[in-house]
């Protein structure tokens, strides 16, 4: 019998360690919060000593250009609010809903990185566990409109979501680098 499970698992665990972690190691805030593109969406102090990331709903064709904060922080939190949503604290409410998001998202590159580094720590543990039953199970009402999508479903998701933004995040560091000479 293929062990799914551990396939998929394997897939997050070695695209996490051979490349989305070292490439985001050493980041600093000049490179967090740089905005190579007029418009771009990025992560913003809202006045109040808290953070919030840009947008717009419905989402403008095409989207703006997002920075090195937006993305590491949507990578971040499409896993911890998954995390929260199916296996925290037992919670009627849908994945989608404000109760999962992080209290507070973090305005430093440092702080990004532990949020990123906890997030997939979270995740991963939580899906390591899962049987083959729970994995085939529908989501249900915390999926929202994917509640008749199984976890597994879901799990491949948010693999393409980490590989997808990751890459884009090594090319922005490499575009940081070859743009400010360092």
């Amino acid at each position: 019998m293929i062990n799914y499970a551990g396939l998929i698992v394997s897939q997050l665990e070695f695209y996490w360690d051979a490349n989305l972690w070292p490439r985001v190691a050493g980041l600093t805030d000049d490179e967090y919060f740089w905005e190579p593109a007029d418009g771009c969406w990025s992560l913003r102090s809202d006045g109040n000593g808290k953070f919030a990331l840009d947008t717009a709903q419905p989402e403008p064709n095409p989207p703006p250009f997002t920075t090195l904060a937006w993305r590491i922080i949507h990578v971040a939190t499409a896993m911890s609010t998954r995390t929260s949503a199916f296996f925290g604290p037992e919670t009627d409410k849908h994945m989608f809903h404000p109760v999962h998001q992080p209290a507070e998202l973090p305005g430093t590159a440092e702080g990004a990185l532990q949020l990123l580094a906890d997030s997939y720590r979270d995740w991963h543990t939580a899906i390591t566990a899962l049987d083959r039953t729970e994995l085939e199970r529908p989501l249900g009402p915390k999926g929202a409109f994917f509640a008749k999508e199984p976890m597994i479903a879901l799990i491949v998701h948010i693999n393409r979501e980490v590989m997808h933004h990751g890459g884009e995040i090594g090319a922005l560091r490499d575009l940081y680098r070859a743009t400010n000479g360092k």
